[in-house]
């Protein structure tokens, strides 16, 4: 995030001070050509000898990028009294989970997308030279072409609940463009 700052001049009318041309006055903000200036002073001069009041633009900081776990905690953080105790109380900061969730508190966050994985079955090809991967429909596991829509990139998750057969095969991560 940068620290550099954007000013604005802004009278009760709600109009903008003209930092562009050298017109001393304010307009409609349709009719202003700059109406800003990095310079912190200026924007403070114009505003104590116009009548207007300083109006500061900062860049919007990043969302953090938490897991499910993590973004549990601070959403009922968000919803507690005590939001600081909340996420002290339900982290250990030996590894920064402290400040990356405050962080998250103060500036937002989104939840990681969660790893998936394509088990292609090595050896088992379509009569048509097609490999076959691991799939799962209603509850039943086989092997099939890739197909869109079918079930075939799972979650570490559902492997794991997988047969045992299954849990031993290797996994390949799906990008998202594979999705």
């Amino acid at each position: 995030m940068s620290e550099e700052k954007l000013y604005v001049v802004k009278n009760d009318e709600g109009q903008y001070w003209e930092f562009g041309r050298k017109r001393n006055s304010f307009l409609d903000l349709s009719d202003v050509d700059l109406p800003v200036t990095i310079d912190k002073d200026l924007a403070f001069e114009v505003a104590r000898n116009s009548g207007g009041h300083v109006v500061t633009f900062v860049e919007e900081p990043e969302k953090v990028v938490l897991s499910k776990e993590q973004a549990e905690i601070v959403k009922n953080a968000q919803s507690n009294d005590y939001p600081a105790t909340e996420i002290s109380d339900r982290t250990d900061d030996s590894d920064g989970v402290e400040k990356l969730l405050m962080n998250a508190y103060v500036n937002g966050y989104t939840v990681a997308k969660e790893k998936r994985y394509l088990v292609g079955l090595d050896g088992l090809v379509t009569t048509g030279g097609a490999k076959q991967y691991l799939t799962k429909k209603d509850d039943k596991w086989f092997a099939c072409r890739r197909i869109p829509g079918m079930h075939q990139d799972f979650t570490d998750e559902e492997l794991n609940a997988a047969p045992e057969w299954a849990q031993q095969l290797n996994r390949e991560e799906v990008t998202d463009d594979e999705q």
